[in-house]
């Protein structure tokens, strides 16, 4: 039975739970791999709407989740998103949920660092203040906390003074208070039971499920342009949010990580600071923000939002190994008297078919635009291609022709079933 791995092509918020909770009928696991409650997905099934974070998509659908060692845990927001599931009808028991032991934990220390980082650089990254990237820093450091600690009480302890240690030099340093130990240790004490429950050993659930022929969705969240690799460095996530990160965030072999779908709006948005070249302010963005709700989920913040760049886009298939797009929101387009489409940049007098690495050039790139026609007939709730007016259809034609890889499914709509499916990725 053929794997399929979702990975956001943009720079996230391409509406990935969306279609990963659509393919999630057809898997009998879904695997989250990377980052933690700094991505949201929302999810809209007969007018409930489900905000999840750290919990895969797939649990709305009744289907075992896991959490990989990728992941940076934050054990309070998970416990407080199980509630938040279980108010809507969602139970999440050890049954449908297991979290890997050795998944890093993000602490209280986190978010004061984050917070406190944000603050001294001279030109803020925009991150969520979640504490995500500096608990990705202790582990790279070697003096991370880990999901399996949480049973070792002395080890635990022990781990935390190692750890309050090395970052209350550098609060103390920059004259800023200091945290305590015994309120977090006890903290953590006191949800450890909670927490481990969920524990066990995320590799080989999916060595057996891979053995017993099952199908495996494997979630991603951010995209690629927020890859801490390959994205718009510094402006980047912490983690590796590649299809290669499925298999060193999970515990899964390379070759069983499978058909990857890449998912890309109709158009473009981003949230927080960095190289955005299509951005439109004003006019055209403020419409797109206001008809595709671009905010947020865990934040609130309004999104920038922009024509869809396709040399991006091509290089996002190129770099992550993309063999399907899932098209999102083509219905957020309806109306517009001429659809914008970036295919390359020009920097210095040069054209550019790709983002060159540097900062100063990806800031100074001016997008090189192919006009499309628009269609006036509407898309919402469309779910077949021929029933697409003919110029959304000529639009997918030319995102597949620019990206270089065909378009597998159309969403047009929030709704789960308003879905157009040229292709299965499961039976690719």
């Amino acid at each position: 039975m053929p794997n399929v791995v979702v990975v956001g092509a943009q720079w996230g918020d391409e509406g990935k739970g969306r279609i990963v909770d659509w393919l999630a009928e057809k898997a009998d696991v879904v695997a989250r791999y990377n980052g933690g409650h700094n991505a949201g997905h929302t999810l809209v099934v007969d007018g409930k709407t489900y905000k999840l974070a750290l919990l895969p998509s797939g649990v709305v659908r009744g289907k075992m989740g896991l959490i990989g060692n990728g992941v940076a845990l934050d054990p309070e927001a998970l416990l407080a998103e199980i509630e938040r599931m279980a108010a809507l009808g969602v139970a999440v028991t050890p049954d449908n949920l297991m979290i890997a032991e050795t998944a890093t934990l993000v602490l209280p220390v986190h978010r004061a660092i984050d917070a406190a980082q944000e603050t001294l650089r001279r030109q803020p990254i925009g991150t969520t203040l979640r504490g995500i990237g500096p608990a990705y820093e202790d582990k790279v450091g070697r003096r991370g906390l880990r999901v399996c600690d949480l049973a070792e009480p002395d080890v635990l302890s022990d781990k935390l003074d190692a750890l309050l240690q090395h970052h209350n030099a550098w609060f103390r340093g920059l004259g800023l208070d200091t945290l305590s130990k015994d309120g977090m240790l006890q903290r953590l004490l006191d949800i450890a039971p909670a927490i481990l429950r969920f524990a066990g050993s995320v590799w080989q659930q999916l060595d057996m499920a891979h053995a017993a022929g099952k199908r495996t969705l494997f979630e991603g969240s951010q995209a690629v342009m927020l890859d801490i690799d390959w994205g718009s460095y510094p402006y980047v996530t912490s983690s590796s949010t590649v299809p290669a990160g499925a298999a060193s965030g999970t515990g899964i072999a390379p070759s069983r990580v499978g058909h990857v779908v890449g998912v890309t709006k109709a158009y473009a948005t981003r949230v927080g600071e960095g190289p955005f070249p299509t951005e439109i302010h004003g006019g055209p963005g403020n419409l797109l923000r206001e008809r595709g709700h671009e905010f947020g989920v865990n934040t609130g913040r309004p999104r920038r939002c922009g024509w869809l760049d396709a040399a991006q886009l091509r290089q996002s298939v190129k770099v992550a190994g993309i063999d399907t797009l899932a098209l999102t929101k083509l219905d957020i387009l309806d109306g517009f008297e001429c659809v914008q489409v970036c295919v390359g940049y020009e920097i210095d007098g040069r054209f550019f078919d790709f983002a060159p690495p540097g900062l100063a050039a990806q800031q100074s790139a001016v997008p090189v635009y192919e006009q499309l026609a628009g269609w006036s007939r509407p898309t919402r709730g469309t779910r077949s291609l021929a029933a697409l007016p003919p110029e959304a259809l000529a639009f997918i034609r030319f995102v597949e022709a620019q990206a270089g890889v065909p378009v597998s499914i159309v969403t047009t709509s929030p709704e789960r079933d308003d879905t157009i499916v040229a292709s299965d990725p499961f039976d690719a």
